[in-house]
């Protein structure tokens, strides 16, 4: 019978990759502790219409990703592509916004139905930061100062590009999507397939494009900024004074529109050449319109999401990994049942009495040398060795695996001080 396999583009995270996920995973939550975010969980499953109306129809996502099917009730159920949509309607619902202000985050895995590849995945996971209720470019300016701090914290800052731009407010946009069409308009024998179809229902996003021949036509086209109403420039300088105040480095990006419907005003991408193709690690920007959108009341807010797997990449690629923690501090080695028996006990109540201690209890048997090749290969500092002699004189060895101490023989009722003191 054939083996089955896991879906494509959807992999296994194993026991030797966790500790870097988990290091990452902890050093955002502790980080976003410390500038008051709060976490908050939401479904992986939602009405296919929140994403319609959130990310837009017209979108990449919503035609061709989305993972979207008709449950037994014949509702249409899509697996979410995206985080803010879902964290939007959660606080909506759960009456966390009105007149309230919000700094919240959440981590998990997205779906997307694209081609896989190296950092881009059909279950991929983010870890996003939303906040609500505030209107100025003050908070703008502190999500992206918190990004920085964690570059910073993770050691990899020198690899990394601030990108920032403001497509303004929704009249701003409209105007200058009208001049960006009618320039286009005059080449679209020499735009690309998807540039062509993006000129009726999406032609911001023609600015992204990745095609040569496509940017060469944009080369002289209109520019958004020029088109910016007066309080979405207040806004931008606004933001880019505080940037400038914290000395944060940025470079202007007029052609950084972002992918979803609901960005306005402040856009801003995280990026790095040491990835290939996939350099985007970290994304955000404004999005004051959804709430209202999406049914609630009007509530400004902006927020960012950073891609887990490709945060890995990076760290992996620029050798910033974490030192690997040793699965035990100590080790248990006996043989015979009864030693195994007593030994059983003996790591309980060390755990006990040493909570913040790691011991691995030798199962499954073996001779002392397998025993003892197990316990170094753990990186363990102390091997407690539990024989007959042991077991009959009411004590056990201690023996060290780094270092030059010599073996001790310890009483059970002193075990857990001596190994305290021994650890520290």
């Amino acid at each position: 019978m054939a083996r089955i396999q896991s879906i494509r583009g959807m992999n296994d995270i194993l026991p030797d990759d966790s500790p870097l996920w988990q290091y990452l995973e902890s050093t955002v939550a502790r980080l976003l502790g410390r500038y008051g975010y709060r976490e908050i969980r939401f479904p992986i499953l939602e009405q296919t219409e929140l994403f319609k109306r959130s990310i837009g129809e017209v979108t990449d996502i919503v035609e061709k990703e989305m993972y979207t099917f008709e449950d037994r009730n014949g509702d249409s159920l899509t697996l979410r592509p995206e985080g803010t949509a879902s964290c939007v309607r959660a606080c909506d619902q759960n009456g966390l916004l009105h007149n309230q202000l919000q700094r919240l985050w959440y981590a998990g895995p997205m779906f997307r139905h694209e081609r896989p590849q190296k950092g881009r995945l059909r279950q991929f996971h983010q870890i996003g930061v939303e906040t609500f209720g505030m209107s100025g470019p003050d908070i703008d300016a502190e999500l992206i100062l918190l990004s920085a701090r964690l570059w910073k914290e993770l050691g990899i800052s020198e690899a990394l590009t601030l990108e920032l731009n403001s497509i303004g407010s929704s009249e701003s946009r409209a105007t200058y999507r009208q001049a960006l069409v009618d320039y286009l308009g005059q080449f679209k024998d020499q735009l690309d397939a998807d540039s062509l179809r993006r000129l009726d229902s999406n032609p911001l996003r023609i600015l992204d494009s990745k095609v040569p021949e496509t940017q060469a036509l944009l080369a002289d086209a209109p520019v958004l900024n020029d088109y910016l109403d007066e309080q979405s420039k207040a806004h931008f300088d606004g933001l880019c004074a505080r940037l400038d105040a914290a000395g944060l480095a940025y470079t202007l990006n007029p052609k950084l529109v972002r992918g979803l419907d609901y960005y306005g005003l402040t856009v801003f991408e995280w990026t790095t050449t040491a990835l290939g193709a996939q350099g985007t690690v970290c994304a955000g920007g404004r999005y004051d319109g959804l709430v209202e959108q999406l049914g609630g009341k009007p509530t400004p807010a902006v927020g960012f999401a950073m891609g887990l797997e490709r945060l890995c990449l990076l760290l992996e690629t620029l050798d910033a990994l974490p030192e690997p923690a040793p699965l035990a501090d100590v080790y248990i080695v006996a043989t015979g049942e009864d030693c195994e028996v007593r030994a059983l006990s003996i790591a309980e109540q060390l755990r006990d009495a040493q909570p913040g201690i790691k011991v691995l209890l030798n199962c499954g048997g073996g001779s002392f040398k397998s025993q003892f090749k197990k316990a170094d290969k753990s990186g363990a500092v102390l091997a407690i060795v539990l024989g007959e002699d042991e077991l009959a004189a009411g004590r056990v060895a201690v023996k060290p695996l780094r270092g030059d101490g010599e073996q001790q023989s310890v009483a059970l009722e002193e075990l857990a001080n001596y190994i305290e003191n021994a650890l520290h």
